[in-house]
């Protein structure tokens, strides 16, 4: 798979995405919904390491995509 962020942003990004999660199952009302889906984004990004709005905007983190 084609990598596109660096490691020191995967790890921020899975960070923060399982703290969006952890609130949202915490809150558990709308908000706590909202919360949830939207941490689903960035840990999956982070997991992966491929940001579809990278590509999309041309905006290699890495310098150019590496395989990963």
């Amino acid at each position: 798979m084609l990598c596109n962020i660096g490691e020191i942003e995967r790890l921020g990004r899975v960070f923060f995405g399982s703290l969006l999660i952890g609130w949202g199952i915490f809150f558990g009302s709308q908000i706590g919904i909202v919360m949830f889906v939207i941490g689903i984004i960035p840990l999956t990004t982070g997991l992966i390491g491929n940001c579809p709005l990278y590509t999309i905007f041309k905006n290699y983190y890495l310098g150019s995509y590496r395989k990963h």
